[in-house]
């Protein structure tokens, strides 16, 4: 991995046209001010970002494209010299911070909005939030964080938690925090299937100490989030974007099914009719895939995110990379827009495709298992595993995960599938990812 990303790293250099003054200096410790720009000897125009946009009412110009899961110093880097001036992390993603401190370490601070994000957990006291905040900035080595957010509030009530209020209201009055504001990807709905992301983001909206949001919005999941987008344009609230490219990775999936199919024989029959009908369905979708030409994934992945920008509501969209490849692609798509051929690929893996997305911030099938998984929260590590490269986490927060896993989904006839509104195979997808995160 490691050469991989150098190579990527000179590939990008030069597609980019940006050399660095002198010798021996890494990308990654680099400053806007130590680039030259080769285009001025000819060479083609660099990547960089082309669109900023206001960040609601913090009054910061931010780049249309973020940094969100980005665990390489010199990626990190790569992008701030590229114009991205909007990172994304919280306490809970390990050694992130100090990703970041190395990567921002020497370039102007106010030119760069990092946001961390906590939970609420046991301790809730004001001296709880505050040695947890104090923390964050010690491993940033930052002398103040331009907003921290609430991580995954599951309930409304806990937005008033009046210990984290009364700690960003101290920080904020010594200069520590500039901003507060809320991050939601879904609930643990067999608990509370009332507390769905747009409810609990519509009560930040209205609680009005939250100044920026983290949300997930895609072209395959447009209701959850369209009516807060709004809200947050009427309360002149900051939007960051998550969960934006929702793009199957059908082959690693049908072959792992392959995988099980060999390695076991003698199996469960609703272990093997759950497998069976995500096959059934990945098979459909890979003759669409084919029939409308829709096999270059960085395509539909490229057009989602046209996708979002298109919508006047959206500040910013965070993008996890992975090497200096995925860098180039995603800063080709600043300050463009989705045009009528981007639409029609879109639509047509809606229809084809859109079956085998189980979309983040769901949860509607929760309540109908009669065995309390946590499908929402089992789907979105999987996620972190499949898409973000970001293994060794989501097995950690797989097993730390209370109750019930998908292992339990292994011999159930599937109540959840039935209750999906979007026809996912859940059952086969709750399977899969038990055998990857178990066993990994």
């Amino acid at each position: 991995m490691i050469k991989k990303n150098l190579i990527g790293r000179r590939r990008f250099l030069k597609a980019s046209s940006l050399g660095l003054i002198g010798s021996g200096m890494s990308l990654g410790s680099a400053s806007p001010r130590t680039l030259i720009n080769l285009s001025l000897l000819g060479e083609s125009k660099p990547f960089r970002i082309k669109e900023y946009r206001n960040l609601g009412r913090t009054d910061f110009r931010v780049s249309d494209l973020a940094s969100g899961s980005v665990y390489d110093e010199g990626l990190l880097g790569a992008m701030l010299d590229a114009g991205v001036n909007y990172i994304d992390t919280a306490e809970s993603y390990p050694g992130h911070h100090k990703i970041v401190s190395q990567a921002i370490k020497g370039r102007e601070r106010k030119s760069i909005f990092i946001t961390s994000k906590m939970e609420v957990k046991d301790d809730t006291s004001k001296e709880g939030f505050l040695k947890r905040a104090r923390k964050c900035l010690d491993e940033l080595k930052t002398d103040y964080i331009d907003c921290m957010m609430m991580h995954m509030p599951e309930k409304k009530e806990i937005l008033k938690t009046e210990g984290f209020h009364s700690a960003m209201a101290e920080l904020k009055a010594e200069g520590r925090i500039r901003f507060v504001g809320v991050s939601h990807h879904g609930s643990f709905w067999f608990k509370d299937p009332e507390e769905s992301m747009e409810n609990v983001l519509l009560a930040a909206a209205e609680d009005g100490r939250f100044d920026v949001f983290l949300l997930a919005y895609n072209f395959l999941q447009l209701d959850m989030a369209e009516r807060v987008l709004e809200v947050c344009r009427e309360k002149k609230i900051g939007t960051a974007l998550m969960k934006t490219a929702p793009v199957g990775k059908y082959y690693l999936l049908k072959s792992r099914i392959e995988e099980l199919d060999k390695e076991r024989k003698d199996v469960h029959p609703l272990f093997r009719e759950g497998l069976g009908r995500y096959r059934e369905k990945a098979e459909k979708a890979e003759n669409f895939i084919r029939k409308y030409d829709l096999k270059n994934v960085d395509e539909i992945n490229g057009a989602s995110i046209k996708f979002v920008l298109n919508n006047p509501n959206v500040n910013t969209v965070c993008c996890s990379l992975q090497n200096f490849e995925d860098l180039e692609r995603v800063l080709k798509l600043s300050g463009e827009r989705l045009d009528s051929e981007g639409e029609e690929k879109l639509e047509a893996y809606r229809e084809g495709c859109g079956m085998l997305y189980c979309r983040h911030a769901c949860g509607v099938c929760e309540p109908h298992c009669p065995r309390g998984v946590p499908v929402n929260t089992i789907m979105r590590y999987f996620h972190y595993y499949l898409a973000q490269g970001r293994v060794k986490e989501a097995i950690l927060k797989y097993a730390r995960i209370e109750g019930n896993r998908a292992d339990s989904c292994r011999e159930c006839q599937g109540f959840c599938e039935p209750a999906c509104p979007y026809n996912v195979p859940i059952q086969g997808l709750l399977i899969l990812a038990n055998e990857e995160l178990s066993l990994a």
